[in-house]
């Protein structure tokens, strides 16, 4: 996206342009076959799903072809990871890169024994402690999996009169690869019914995907998980390491 005079413009590709990508289960494909990929255009030409899609089907609210309501239709597939891993801002990675990614982030960390090194925040442990299994616990078994956002944030003691900053702790969460959104559904009132727009709803990849499954990397450096992603994104992208480091 780019602002021309206070408005926001959508970039993308003519509907006949034979990259363009026309459903949620052809951006699956692309996902899986690239590994990574932004929502929104960022410095890496084409890396982003704006860059593939039409402009003007963006917020049309026909999920056939919204780009912005497929991001929903992936997410729950459990086939990809959804949530705000480029910079802060959205994108997906595929099943097969996320332990890759999850090294490369978290630096061979759990994130209790991050948070026990110190090199995690008392804020980001609040919104963990809700997710993570008691010790004992398997995470089979947990019955954490997933939490709607306003769930997790009051839960978190973030609530009324309670801890700010819910959005960025969260953000920061996605970016070191522990925190994930698994689907976008409208919440329940007291009778069950759906009511409002749909909100996020937040798990740990370690739920989607196994615990062992997850930290499978963790037995290479970081470095090296960070080499192998510019690698992969250079084999689609014509761009240099400095540029790709950016984003990624």
């Amino acid at each position: 996206m780019e602002v021309i005079d206070g408005v926001w413009y959508m970039q993308g590709v003519d509907r006949k342009d034979p990259s363009c990508v026309h459903s949620a289960e052809q951006l699956l494909e692309v996902i899986e076959k690239v590994g990574f990929l932004p929502l929104f255009s960022n410095e890496v030409d084409g890396f982003s799903v704006e860059n593939m899609t039409v402009a003007g089907h963006w917020w049309c609210g026909d999920a056939k072809k919204d780009p912005w309501e497929w991001r929903a239709v992936l997410a729950r597939t459990g086939k990809v990871a959804y949530g705000k891993f480029f910079r802060g801002k959205a994108g997906f990675v595929s099943k097969k890169w996320f332990p890759e990614f999850a090294n490369f982030r978290r630096d061979g960390y759990d994130f209790d024994a991050r948070y026990e090194d110190g090199k995690a925040g008392y804020k980001e442990k609040l919104i963990m402690d809700v997710f993570w299994p008691s010790e004992g616990e398997l995470w089979e078994a947990s019955d954490k999996i997933d939490m709607f956002s306003n769930e997790v944030k009051e839960k978190a003691g973030f609530g009324k009169g309670g801890e700010k900053g819910f959005d960025g702790t969260c953000t920061k969460l996605q970016m070191q690869s522990y925190l994930t959104v698994k689907d976008f559904r409208p919440r329940l009132n007291k009778q069950g019914e759906e009511y409002g727009w749909a909100v996020a709803v937040y798990t740990l990849p370690e739920y989607l995907w196994g615990y062992e499954y997850v930290t499978k990397c963790y037995k290479e450096s970081p470095a090296e998980s960070y080499k192998k992603i510019v690698s992969q994104v250079r084999k689609h992208f014509n761009s240099d390491e400095k540029t790709i480091r950016k984003v990624v």
